[in-house]
């Protein structure tokens, strides 16, 4: 009897101990699947494979001013308001008075320096009256236009080399023209806008101290603007023959037209692309604006390779790719489009081409793709 119940005993430890690995190890297989699953992104791919098309030759570009400066001085000193407040989007006209460093110490110190000349001149002037005595009227004359408050009138004509060897043994010649130097430099204590246009960006406000060189704040040309569109090698001929182009947003709807101002000779070695430069005339009614996204389309078609990939697939002008597990970023050319749909050069047949654009993110280590 008792060795029955031993067996029994036996069997049910038995049995109780599979059932427990059994489900330790069925609890470990979820945790790791979740922790890869944490880890690993699922992202929807197309297998790239160009074909020929009849497309009408269109590309895009990005809007932007024909002329924009940084502004900045070449004097140090505290930073005070032009005539108008500058804020991102201001608008300005020219010559108005955009910034200014306070110059009063600047002023001071030019202004002592007239009245140097000033003395340099009145001591001088008894010995004019004895050995220039031609010339007495002239000096009397500069005097009395010398002021620490105006500008420096203009210097005397001196006919002879005695006279002007006499004038330099003085120190007046040289004062003359340290003077003048400073009132050039006052000059570049007032910035006066170039052009008219508008304010883009602000860097320093009023009130801080700036040094030679540093960043105010960027201005624009308003009313010249251009865009910059990059040019498939095969289709560059047609485009530079055809001189004009149509500028479209992402509906189609006409905003502008414009004509080659300049092509690059340079080109793009990732997409095989030049850059050609486009002026932009602004349909009656419409808005350009700085930065804006356009689709740039001649009137003529072309035959040429593109696949077709969705417009979401696609920020400013590359796409991603799943190499292995992981992704990569490659630019490619805009040759035609539909609502959805863009037609894209520069990517070889084979390829992993992501349909969606998403932020990459650190805790993400590899990448899968799903095919559509």
């Amino acid at each position: 009897m008792k060795k029955n119940q031993i067996i029994l005993i036996g069997i049910f430890v038995g049995i109780s101990a599979l059932i427990f690995f059994r489900v330790s190890s069925n609890k470990k297989a979820p945790v790791k699947e979740m922790k890869e699953a944490k880890t690993t992104m699922f992202v929807p791919v197309s297998e790239v494979k160009n074909v020929q098309r009849e497309l009408q030759l269109i590309s895009y570009g990005q809007v932007s001013p024909n002329t924009e400066l940084d502004i900045s001085f070449e004097v140090q000193g505290k930073l005070e308001m032009g005539e108008i407040r500058l804020k991102p989007g201001v608008k300005f006209k020219m010559n108005q008075l955009l910034y200014k460093v306070n110059e009063e110490e600047a002023f001071f110190t030019l202004s002592s320096r007239k009245t140097q000349l000033a003395n340099l001149v009145i001591s001088a002037m008894p010995d004019i009256e004895l050995d220039f005595p031609s010339e007495k009227g002239k000096w009397l004359n500069f005097l009395d236009q010398l002021s620490p408050e105006k500008r420096l009138p203009e210097l005397p004509h001196i006919k002879t080399n005695k006279e002007k060897m006499f004038m330099t043994s003085r120190g007046v010649l040289s004062d003359y023209y340290a003077i003048r130097s400073l009132e050039s430099r006052m000059e570049k204590y007032y910035y006066v806008a170039p052009f008219s246009g508008t304010v883009t960006e602000v860097f320093s406000e009023p009130g801080s101290i700036v040094n030679p060189g540093t960043r105010i704040a960027k201005i624009a040309r308003t009313g010249e603007m251009e865009v910059k569109v990059p040019i498939s090698l095969k289709t560059l001929k047609q485009f530079k023959t055809e001189g004009k182009a149509i500028f479209t947003d992402a509906d189609g709807r006409k905003l502008a037209e414009g004509s080659i101002l300049r092509v690059s000779d340079v080109i793009n070695q990732r997409t095989q692309s030049v850059d050609v430069y486009y002026s932009v005339k602004p349909n009656k009614d419409e808005m350009i604006y700085n930065g804006q996204f356009v689709n740039v389309a001649i009137a003529q078609s072309a035959k040429q390779e593109s696949f077709a990939i969705p417009r979401a697939a696609v920020r400013e002008g590359s796409v991603h790719l799943l190499k292995g597990d992981q992704l990569i970023r490659k630019d490619i050319v805009v040759i035609g489009n539909k609502p959805d749909t863009l037609f894209v050069y520069g990517l070889n047949n084979g390829d992993q081409v992501v349909l969606e654009q998403f932020e990459k993110s650190s805790e993400i280590k590899k990448y899968k793709g799903i095919k559509r």
